[in-house]
């Protein structure tokens, strides 16, 4: 069986990150994978990159310039949304011939267009896609917040500007999805139970196969170590309690940092006794702007690619932060809790099917700053090492390599027998 993972980067973003480590998941269980991207960041021999063009480039701007127009020529939700109006021909590339299997992941962008997402499904070979947002089965969004119109078919956009009109940019985009979709036979994987119940409503995907598998952790990888030691190594404090916080760009609105900094403030009001005794480690882009506004000590990590640096930041602290507004099965979450170390999460998305609530962290009320400080503090109460041993276990039995992979491979069989 020969599987082909297309990808818009290799290692940039979660998607990227989640379908890499399918790659390797895959590749040890005797699967025979390549990933193709358009971004390429290692000299990996498992990883094709599509030839330099400056088109890439172009198609990207064209992109963003229909969009801009649409949106009356406002920034307005201009890099949450895209319409696949243009992207690179793969059909004819000799791994694609060569493959059994086409599996879509994160293709947006520029990467492949809807009418090269068409020519893949006429090709005849099965198609499976994983989403990690909603953009497969919406309009043009990547996340509808709260939104509902596409499990009826897009229109008045909300993210477009004035909120958009009857036959706007998103149901131009939704009607193409829809007339692809019905000749299409895609088999749907969602990482998570909450995506997957927002994909069977939509009107895109009635009558398609849709099921959910987790992303994969390589837990021999990122497993727990000496908290004191790796400390050292990074210049942390030993005798402080560590929170932290990562996002690949730390003031991203939707993963939540406000509600951090309320907590926080929140937490010093109610427990004055941790501004000497706690700091959070931020892990990300624009870091030093979160810092001026949160009122512990922070250590500022940048954003953070070599997986092994990002080993020793997890084990380094004492919990792991993530008030999300909305997102699928973070990554950040899987290799927190593979490291030992508890998380604490808002009540949405795919977060409450990761955290066991009292048991390995805990899932606050959503976008109560209130309950997020209430759940910070309940973890950094908690004696013992039980939070962190049930952490661990969750990791290894439900996102390990080879239970993601066993999963996959099911998905790919019952493909290529219709």
């Amino acid at each position: 069986m020969r599987v082909l993972i297309i990808n818009t980067s290799e290692k940039t973003g979660g998607a990227a990150i989640a379908a890499r480590r399918l790659m390797e998941a895959l590749k040890n269980s005797g699967v025979q994978v390549q990933m193709l991207v358009r971004d390429r960041q290692t000299d990996a021999a498992d990883v094709v990159e599509l030839p330099p063009s400056w088109l890439n480039m172009w198609r990207f701007i064209w992109e963003r310039l229909v969009i801009w127009k649409a949106n009356r020529f406002k920034r307005h939700n201009l890099f949450e949304v895209d319409i696949a109006n243009t992207g690179i021909d793969v059909t004819e590339l000799p791994e694609f011939k060569q493959a059994d299997i086409i599996h879509l992941h994160w293709v947006n962008q520029g990467m492949l267009s809807l009418k090269q997402l068409r020519k893949i499904t006429a090709s005849g070979k099965p198609v499976v896609w994983t989403m990690h947002d909603m953009w497969p089965f919406t309009g043009i969004c990547h996340y509808a917040d709260d939104c509902a119109r596409y499990e009826t078919g897009c229109s008045h956009c909300p993210k477009l500007y004035g909120k958009g009109r009857a036959h706007d940019l998103a149901w131009k985009v939704f009607r193409q999805k829809a007339q692809w979709m019905a000749e299409s036979n895609i088999r749907f994987v969602a990482c998570s139970r909450w995506l997957e119940g927002l994909a069977r409503k939509s009107l895109l995907l009635q009558g398609k196969h849709v099921t959910n598998i987790p992303n994969a952790i390589n837990t021999q990888l990122y497993h727990p170590q000496d908290k004191q030691a790796v400390r050292r190594k990074l210049g942390l404090p030993a005798d402080r309690k560590l929170i932290l916080f990562g996002s690949m760009k730390t003031t991203d609105k939707r993963k939540g940092v406000d509600y951090l900094i309320e907590a926080c403030h929140l937490l010093l009001r109610d427990h004055p006794e941790l501004e000497s005794r706690a700091g959070v480690v931020l892990m990300g882009k624009q870091a030093e702007e979160s810092a001026a506004l949160l009122p512990f000590t922070c250590y500022n990590m940048d954003y953070v690619t070599d997986e092994h640096r990002l080993v020793d930041i997890y084990n380094a602290v004492d919990l792991y932060v993530t008030p999300s507004l909305q997102d699928n099965l973070p990554n950040t979450i899987v290799e927190a809790m593979a490291c030992g170390i508890p998380c604490v999460g808002f009540n949405v998305g795919g977060i409450p099917q990761m955290i066991d609530h009292l048991h390995n962290g805990y899932v606050a009320e959503y976008r109560s700053a209130s309950d997020l400080a209430n759940g910070i503090h309940w973890v950094l109460s908690e004696p013992g090492n039980e939070l962190s041993e049930e952490a661990r276990r969750k990791a290894v039995s439900s996102y390990s390599e080879q239970a993601v992979a066993r999963q996959y491979i099911n998905i790919y069989n019952q493909a290529l027998e219709h």
